[in-house]
């Protein structure tokens, strides 16, 4: 009872236990208030990213590319890729994969160009063929310059006010006969250039 009044002129003892009573108390509701913090941020990240990701499960099922695992390339350089380009089979290419094992000569050629469809997505020649992405390379680049133009434009005639009078010809020939007389840079630079006897340019 006595030790909660607040005693004008405390012992040391008594004073040192105040102080601490305190610092614990401003440190719990230092560590309340982090703690509350952090489990509001953790619990709304957790809550948005667990909604994104059924968001995203619902909206698309998402192919998991497993690199351990034989995987199909088109490539110059890989003539026999790993594994075919066709795994599953309908009834119709498991036929004629059966058709395959006996004489190919049976075959006609859009059987084996089956054949040769069910195992490679594309031949050498589709793959050496240049495809047309130039052309729309080409065209963003022209669309861009364009449109770098109109913005130089706009800025000419609505930013930028005139030219200044100081680039005309005649003030610039008046600049240039005041340096001229002057003097400047008469060793190795634009008086230098002026014969001063003659009166013109070496």
């Amino acid at each position: 009872m006595l030790e909660s009044v607040t005693d004008p002129c405390p012992t040391p003892h008594t004073a040192r236990r105040q102080l601490g009573d305190k610092s614990r108390l401003s440190l719990t509701k230092m560590l309340s208030s982090r703690a509350l913090v952090r489990g509001l941020q953790v619990g709304l990240w957790r809550r948005v990213s667990t909604s994104t990701r059924a968001l995203a499960a619902h909206a698309q099922d998402v192919d998991v590319i497993d690199c351990s695992a034989p995987q199909y390339n088109n490539r110059l350089d890989t003539p026999l890729p790993d594994i075919p380009f066709v795994r599953k089979l309908t009834a119709e290419q498991k036929q004629l994969k059966e058709k395959e094992k006996e004489p190919w000569t049976k075959l006609t050629k859009e059987e084996k160009l089956a054949l040769y469809r069910l195992t490679f997505e594309r031949s050498y020649a589709e793959m050496r063929k240049g495809s047309d992405e130039w052309k729309t390379v080409l065209a963003g680049v022209f669309f861009f310059l364009g449109l770098t133009g109109v913005v130089i434009w706009w800025q000419r005639v609505y930013v930028f006010g005139d030219v200044p009078h100081t680039l005309s010809p005649e003030w610039v020939e008046k600049q240039s006969k005041r340096m001229i007389d002057m003097r400047v840079n008469n060793v190795s630079g634009f008086s230098s250039k002026w014969d001063y006897e003659k009166q013109r340019w070496k």
